[in-house]
Formats: structure tokens, sequence, C-alpha cells
């Protein structure tokens, strides 16, 4: 589903804005 997709994106996203701000 495209839902899915989006909702993988937003989460890799979240992922690797707070690896920057934790790094």
């Amino acid at each position: 589903m495209i839902l899915m997709d989006m909702i993988m994106m937003i989460i890799s996203s979240l992922i690797l804005v707070i690896c920057v701000l934790v790094g």
C-alpha cells in the first residue's frame, strides 16, 4: 500500500533526525 510506504518513510526520517540530534 502507498500508506505503508509513507509511514516507513516518516519513521526513517524521524530516526535520522533523532540520530543527528543525539550525535
